[in-house]
């Protein structure tokens, strides 16, 4: 079994907000010292050199003529197409590539192209917003096959795994996959040699064999292969067919986390949303994802003048994620709208995408607009501290920065926590760094994350804790654009690509994933294709990949650890350490169906010692945790105590002899025959002493008795009529007093008043001779 490296609760899924994305150009700790990525602005921008300036008193003359003029101007700039097609798609002969050197390889530039299609660029400002269903997407796998041709190991990898997974109009071949790989890793190529650890670990294609996985996964880890640092760095957390070290895990966390946080791009990372195909199973209707019908309301009512529509939208293009593609254009035009609407947070995002597009004086001028907004403070804090348009000041920055953060905006605090650790316009102050960046990373900020990590990692304000520092640079090397592939699959799987789906799940699962391994594991279980077949040990597999999800603190994979081991599915049969795992995912995450078993099992006594009443304090800890296991519960709890009272009966009937039943009978008929005739000889002895002592006149006392209770009945009850005359009595003596305390006479009324007072009512009839007129008449 693994060993346990403990919860991660530090590299959970965090929801993001879109405020909460990462900066632009936010400074990160270099792993050699903690250089910051800034340089000193003397010498004017060193990042983009020739950027024009503006003083404060250029800011200051701004005014609402010139920033309308300004917004309708970008808005002009979106085109009905733009508007039209979410994914505009730039051709590759546009992508800027990296100048030609000596070691190039040949198709270098093709290669380039196509992944900046694809999205899986290393430079995430080449990536491009292109429609996965276009042309264009496919056209990047024939760039990807033209360079192949030409020599280029980079692309033949790319086709290779486009052959193992099945997509792009590449046939399912994991055979024609391995012969790439293996041709590939014989250049010493660091990626096919990652590819091939990937086959030799799952079995794809070869004898599965975790020692020869091992042995390609550490030369691509060594020539500097990410996916393979990556999976590396998993073995040696966990202990997977290498002993179990947290400083060799923290050494190859600590190279990918680094790649990702200095490759975060100006938008930030973009969110990836993890989905748990068991979980979207058991609650269809709670899917994170925006589905179409969604967007088009949301689209309608942006449409008719919706802020909160128009803004949502907004974010949503802008950032991308929830099945949205990110798209500049269409997050423009919805700030344009909101903006024109006079919201003045739609100019702060507005100031952001100018800044993206390093317009920083048309970014400074929305920034200004929203200068009152956390987000236009950030973007005012963020132009003065990097001197983007106007001269850099840390103070100006300081205090924006300050204002935003109070106000709960994410990156302003990350932007703090900087500052603070490098002295950056403030005293250097650790302690204030490290609670600005607890405070983000809570918001699910990836440089957070990246900064508390290295804090932890080399003991800059806190105690050096290698575990920690561990846990969380695996949660930014998660954070990389290869996490796109999640959603990839999760794709995949809902159009009925079950293998395509599986392999790039157990692709992710190898890299720690523990949702990739989650998902595996439940296509494993659940599916049936040939693939699956080919690949034999299904349930196995599926326990392997259980148990590796478990150890990272998914409560569900326990509670199917549970099932495995109770019913020795894909391992051997072990009820004592099926209750221990549905113990452990009752505890992580209050499981009901966990409680429920566990109820089951104290009851029959399987795995847990036999004991009724807690069986029945499990099902109603499982009745109190989901409505859903409100009947399974009432009718486990009926049948227990059913159980226990037909367990009392049989027990009775066990534990007594026939002769012992006869002689209860026959004790029991004779105590009750001696009981009567007692009874009987006393009431007899009672009657003839009563005889003894009463006279021969005693018929003349009981007759007087009687004529005594009577006279008292009598008494008591008294002459009903008497009884009824005297209630009238007083009835009229109340009435009487009533209207002796009416006044005499009433106030004077108007004429008309009195003659309609003195009016008689229609329909009402006169009173007889000698009857009373009605009260109040």
């Amino acid at each position: 079994m693994l060993n346990e490296p403990g919860s991660n609760d530090v590299t959970g899924d965090h929801d993001v907000t879109l405020d909460q994305q990462n900066s632009a150009e936010a400074d990160i700790i270099s792993v050699d010292g903690f250089d910051t990525l800034e340089e000193n602005s003397e010498q004017g921008n060193p990042l983009y050199p020739g950027e024009d300036e503006a003083s404060e008193d250029d800011l200051r003359q701004l005014g609402e003529t010139e920033i309308s003029d300004l917004v309708e101007k970008d808005a002009k700039s979106i085109t009905n197409e733009d508007y039209e097609s979410s994914n505009p798609f730039v051709e590759p002969t546009k992508i800027p590539a990296p100048p030609a050197t000596v070691q190039e390889e040949p198709g270098e530039k093709l290669v380039n192209s196509a992944e900046a299609i694809l999205k899986i660029s290393e430079n995430p400002e080449e990536n491009l917003d292109v429609n996965p269903n276009s042309e264009n997407y496919y056209k990047a796998f024939s760039l990807l096959q033209s360079a192949s041709e030409m020599g280029n190991n980079r692309a033949k990898v790319h086709i290779g795994m486009a052959h193992l997974v099945g997509e792009y109009e590449m046939t399912h071949n994991t055979t024609k996959a391995r012969e790439i790989f293996e041709g590939v890793a014989s250049e010493g190529y660091p990626g096919g040699q990652r590819a091939l650890g990937m086959l030799y670990s799952t079995g794809i294609a070869v004898n599965s064999s975790q020692s020869t996985a091992l042995l390609y996964y550490t030369f691509g880890a060594l020539g500097g292969d990410t996916y393979a640092q990556m999976a590396l760095a998993y073995r040696y957390w966990t202990g997977i067919s290498v002993a179990q070290s947290c400083e060799s895990a923290l050494k190859y966390y600590t190279l990918v986390a680094d790649k990702v946080a200095r490759r975060v791009g100006k938008l930030g990372g973009q969110m990836t949303l993890r989905i748990r195909l068991i979980e979207e199973a058991e609650a269809p209707d709670k899917s994170p994802l925006l589905d179409d019908d969604l967007i088009q309301y949301y689209q309608f009512l942006a449409d008719k003048g919706d802020l909160q529509a128009q803004l949502g939208l907004g974010q949503q293009y802008l950032m991308g994620g929830r099945g949205i593609e990110r798209n500049l254009k269409l997050a423009q035009f919805y700030f344009i709208s909101a903006a024109r609407a006079g919201n003045t947070n739609a100019y702060g995002y507005l100031g952001k995408i100018s800044m993206l597009l390093k317009e920083y004086d048309v970014a400074l001028k929305y920034f200004t607009t929203a200068e009152k907004e956390p987000m236009g403070q950030w973007g005012m804090g963020t132009l003065y501290y990097h001197g983007w348009g106007v001269p850099q000041d840390y103070s100006k920055a300081l205090v924006n920065f300050n204002n935003a953060a109070a106000q709960g905006h994410t990156e302003s605090g990350l932007q703090l926590g900087l500052m603070y650790l490098n002295g950056i316009g403030v005293k250097k102050d650790y302690g204030q760094a490290l609670k600005h960046f607890n405070t983000a990373s809570k918001a699910g900020h990836v440089l957070a994350f990246y900064n508390l990590g290295m804090m932890h990692a080399v003991g800059i304000g806190v105690i050096r804790n290698c575990q920690t520092a561990a846990e969380l640079l695996k949660n930014v090397a998660e954070r990389g654009f290869w996490g796109n592939s999640l959603m990839s699959a999760h794709s995949l799987y809902h159009k009925g690509e079950i293998d395509a789906a599986l392999v790039k799940y157990m692709t992710l699962a190898e890299l720690g994933y523990e949702v990739a391994q989650s998902n595996a594991a439940f296509i494993f279980d659940r599916e049936d294709t040939q693939f699956i077949r080919e690949l034999s040990s299904r349930y196995e597999r599926a326990f392997v990949n259980w148990r590796r999800a478990a150890t990272q603190g998914f409560g569900g994979a326990r509670l199917k650890l549970g099932d495995y081991y109770y019913y020795g599915q894909g391992t051997e049969e072990d009820p004592n350490e099926a209750a221990e795992q549905y113990q452990l995912a009752s505890d992580a995450e209050t499981n009901a169906q966990a409680l429920f078993n566990l109820g089951y099992m104290h009851e029959v006594g399987i795995g847990r010692q036999q004991d009724m009443h807690l069986a029945k304090r499990y099902y109603d800890l499982a009745a109190l945790s989901s409505v859903d296991a409100h009947l399974p519960t009432l009718l486990a709890n009926t049948r227990l105590q059913a159980k226990i009272t037909f367990e009392s009966l049989y027990k009775f009937l066990n534990e007594v002899t026939v002769s012992q039943v006869v002689n209860f009978f026959i004790g029991t008929f004779f105590h009750t025959a001696e009981y009567i005739a007692g009874s009987v000889a006393s009431t007899v002895s009672f009657l003839t002493t009563l005889d003894n002592l009463l006279t021969e006149d005693w018929d003349i006392y009981a007759m007087t008795i009687l004529a005594i209770i009577l006279g008292i009945v009598v008494a008591v009850r008294g002459n009903p009529q008497r009884q009824a005359a005297a209630e009238r009595l007083a009835a009229a003596e109340r009435q009487a007093q009533m209207e002796r305390q009416q006044p005499q006479q009433q106030p004077q009324q108007q004429p008309q008043a009195q003659q309609q007072q003195q009016a008689p009512v229609i329909g009402e009839r006169e009173p007889a001779d000698g009857q009373a007129a009605p009260p109040g008449n």
